[in-house]
């Protein structure tokens, strides 16, 4: 019973995570902010970045730690399991090739506020490029994420539970995010969706040929 209930209370913290995180990741929440601060808006990203860390941890704290083994490779699988991890990290790695990281972290945001030239109307710069993993997969960090956690030569009750959520997470908060998408880029991105999966790359080798769509 108290297994249960410690698994309970590690969904119950997380999905307030969830939709805090959400919430504030939302554009009526920014554009309220906006609407106060003005073009303190460029300070947004990175403090709802330093925000999002701080409150993970904190979750992570307040969360009961079940130590179930749910399984623990010996040597040499304990090893080999580390090989798909690592391609995962270079994974995010090749993702971040393709996107700004300034951007995503919130730093080229503060520099513009200092230069006097922002003009973003939120708190920052989109820029729909499809290429690399982008290919494959419409949320390729979110792939790569997953597939990093999953990967691991030990297993307990709390890491699964911990794993789940993220996964749903990532599921709920894709699809948000992809309605924005559509109201900025329109008929571009709904072929896109049509053509890409939305987080696991199951057409691996028929990658997104934007040329192909392009001369449609």
């Amino acid at each position: 019973m108290n297994l249960v209930l410690d698994v309970l209370i590690i969904i119950f913290l997380f999905i307030v995570f969830g939709y805090v995180h959400s919430l504030l990741a939302s554009e009526k929440v920014k554009l309220q902010f906006k609407k106060k601060f003005g073009e303190l808006i460029a300070f947004y990203r990175i403090l709802y970045n330093i925000f999002s860390v701080i409150s993970l941890y904190i979750i992570y704290e307040l969360s009961p730690k079940p130590h179930i083994i749910i399984y623990d490779l010996q040597n040499p699988f304990d090893l080999i399991i580390l090989i798909p991890q690592f391609l995962s990290l270079a994974g995010v790695f090749w993702v971040f090739r393709y996107i700004c990281a300034r951007e995503f972290l919130g730093l080229d945001q503060i520099k513009r506020f200092f230069e006097k030239r922002y003009t973003t109307e939120l708190d920052e710069e989109f820029t729909l490029r499809i290429e690399g993993p982008y290919r494959f997969s419409r949320h390729p960090v979110y792939f790569f994420s997953i597939t990093f956690l999953l990967f691991r030569p030990v297993m307990d009750l709390f890491y699964l539970t911990f794993f789940v959520c993220t996964v749903i997470y990532f599921y709920i908060g894709s699809y948000y995010e992809e309605k924005k998408l559509v109201r900025q880029f329109g008929e571009v991105y709904e072929n896109y969706k049509k053509e890409v999966p939305r987080i696991f790359p199951v057409k691996l080798f028929k990658p997104y040929n934007q040329k192909k769509f392009a001369e449609v």
